[in-house]
């Protein structure tokens, strides 16, 4: 799974939706264009994006594909964010944080 690609494809308000459609229930394209009044040609677009992270899969019934959220990805994905809130923030000092020796004299910082 790559991180990026996940986060990208979910930031659309589009996509998101169509997420969070299909985490209640599988659909097809028509009805998925039904339900959200988009084309069905935008949807396909949409369902592209998000197959191409790794965020669906498809499961052809008859003529048409009913879609299914994986949701392993959005548990790591969910992992990985939690991981970043858990990073301990450290305090500013001149000497730390890649600051030049001339760039120290101005630093609002004091030294400890």
């Amino acid at each position: 799974m790559n991180s990026q690609n996940v986060l990208k494809a979910i930031a659309d308000e589009s996509r998101m939706k169509i997420i969070e459609l299909l985490l209640q229930h599988n659909y097809c394209v028509r009805a998925l264009s039904r339900r959200l009044k988009i084309t069905e040609a935008a949807i396909s677009q949409h369902l592209k994006v998000l197959r191409e992270a790794g965020l669906l899969t498809g499961e052809r019934k008859g003529y048409y594909v009913h879609y299914h959220v994986n949701r392993d990805v959005l548990k790591r994905l969910s992992s990985e964010i939690f991981k970043l809130s858990e990073i301990e923030e450290t305090a500013c000092a001149p000497g730390y944080g890649g600051c030049e020796p001339a760039e120290q004299k101005n630093c609002r910082v004091k030294n400890e």
